[in-house]
């Protein structure tokens, strides 16, 4: 008697268990299918400000690279300088 009684149990258990993800997957599918105008509207108004901002970002980008490149011109300087005497010897710089 306790075996039917435990065995009804796990049914219904398994049941309420079901019902509860099947429920969770409507709520998600359907959660979805309204956000999804949502993510690509967001992603059309992204798309659009970086279209402005993009290039704003570049030219921001390249003073930058330009202002923090001026403190190592010495050290190219320098390294044409053994370049071009390096290479004016016939023999090789390491043997």
């Amino acid at each position: 008697m306790g075996a039917v009684v435990v065995l009804g149990l796990a049914v219904t258990a398994a049941a309420v268990l079901l019902t509860f993800a099947a429920v969770a997957v409507f709520l998600k599918i359907v959660l979805r299918l309204v956000l999804l105008p949502l993510l690509l509207i967001k992603w059309i108004v992204m798309a659009a400000v970086m279209l402005v901002v993009g290039p704003i970002l570049l030219v921001i980008g390249l003073a930058a690279v330009f202002a923090l490149s001026i403190p190592l011109l010495p050290f190219v300087a320098l390294a044409a300088l053994v370049w071009l005497l390096v290479r004016a010897s016939r023999r090789p710089a390491v043997a």
